[in-house]
């Protein structure tokens, strides 16, 4: 394991490039396959910096370099993006198509005794286990990417990256109901190995590929870095997180009633724009309010039109009617209950929420409304006014820096 700068610290590019080089240099690769699996463009770091010193170090030396883009479940990347995204041309460049069956290959199953075992009685249910082929059919699984705070795993990163990443649907579905019955707000920004990582942990110990990280920490909105760790994506991932917790995380000494997440465009619809409330919840007061703030958002998941459906409801709600919701994709609940945040329901009085949500996006009012979601007309907000406002905190390029209140543990006083 290896790992160069660290919280405070802004590396440049001669030095990220010759991390690389001798990291890739001394990993014993030359004449076998690669796989590099990297972030789509809803991640922020310089991908493009990256891709081509990891090239330059392999090219030539390994007998086959694929580049496989971590879609999870997020739209397929066109040619003319994958050339931006990497920041050229390059041979062997693949979308993980997780639309089509014949893009995996079955590794083997978790049985449902482990599954109880690692989310503590949570769950009990068997996870077959499925993961792109083109990761099997190398030697050398090599994955590159930011680790930033998260919603579902405690940090993003490492073994993150075939699962969900370029994983079947099962380990995605049972992963992230695992982090919704946790909730968000108790998982987000934990470092170590939370049930949700072991989880990831051990469906990639059925990956017969070596498995590598260059593990990167973003100056978030940036395309700089402040660290990157090489080494196994455990050890690797573990190096950056440490840095993430030290670099990603705000404190405020006291809660506010309303935030504002200004959402960069990277983020194309609510299913990822979300993160602007994931980030924030911690420290929004009882009865709050968080907005996210992105006209250029048009629609609430291209890719997953039951959540328009379902809505949006917290954990409680689907758990008090399990029966009429568990046929429902796992993932596209837990996507519903870590965007509406803590709260209760009962069979009587119905759903009560911690705190509310209001889009202020291209979306029209009746497709917001339908979703159980607040609607704010955009051309309406005057950001510089909240901005003056003592009870309200304005968030631009929101998304990947995790808010948090200061002496209050890990999420503050509402944690599940």
């Amino acid at each position: 394991m290896s790992i160069i700068g660290g919280a405070g610290q802004v590396l440049s590019e001669d030095e990220v490039t010759t991390f690389i080089g001798t990291a890739l240099d001394g990993a014993n690769l030359a004449g076998r396959s690669v796989c590099v699996i990297v972030p789509d463009a809803t991640r922020s770091c310089p991908l493009p910096l990256l891709i081509r010193a990891v090239h330059d170090a392999l090219h030539g030396k390994v007998s086959k370099l694929t580049i496989l883009i971590a879609l999870g479940t997020h739209a397929e990347m066109t040619p003319e993006e994958l050339r931006k995204h990497l920041g050229g041309e390059y041979d062997g460049v693949l979308n993980h198509e997780w639309w089509k069956p014949e893009t995996f290959v079955d590794l083997g199953t978790i049985s449902a005794e482990r599954v109880r075992e690692i989310s503590n009685g949570m769950l009990n249910d068997e996870v077959p286990v499925r993961l792109n082929r083109a990761v099997v059919e190398h030697d050398v699984a090599l994955v590159v990417g930011p680790v930033f705070p998260h919603e579902v795993v405690g940090f993003s990163g490492g073994n993150k990256y075939f699962f969900p990443g370029v994983a079947g649907q099962e380990v995605i579905d049972v992963s992230h109901w695992l982090g919704a019955l946790i909730t968000s707000a108790s998982i987000i920004g934990t470092l170590g190995v939370t049930p949700v990582r072991a989880l990831i942990n051990e469906a990639a110990a059925l990956i017969p590929a070596e498995k590598l990280a260059l593990a990167v920490v973003a100056q978030s909105g940036t395309d700089a870095l402040h660290a990157i760790a090489f080494g196994d994506t455990v050890e690797a991932w573990q190096e950056a997180a440490q840095v993430s917790a030290q670099t990603h995380v705000t404190y405020l000494d006291k809660p506010v009633r309303r935030v504002v997440s200004v959402m960069p465009e990277k983020y194309a619809d609510i299913w990822t724009a979300a993160k602007g409330f994931y980030k924030l919840e911690p420290v929004v007061a009882d009865g709050g309010e968080v907005i996210l703030y992105a006209p250029h958002v048009t629609r609430i998941a291209a890719m997953h039109p039951e959540i328009e459906e379902i809505g949006y409801h917290c954990r409680d709600y689907f758990l008090g009617q399990w029966e009429k919701f568990r046929d429902v994709h796992w993932g596209v609940l837990a996507h519903s209950t870590h965007l509406r945040g803590a709260g209760t329901w009962d069979p009587v009085t119905g759903e009560h929420l911690r705190v509310q949500v209001t889009l202020a996006t291209g979306i029209p009012e009746d497709v917001v409304r339908g979703a159980n979601l607040n609607y704010l007309d955009p051309a309406t907000v005057d950001l510089a006014a909240y901005d003056a406002d003592p009870d309200t905190l304005v968030v631009p390029n929101a998304g990947e820096v995790l808010h948090r209140l200061a002496g209050s543990g890990k999420t503050g006083s509402h944690e599940a």
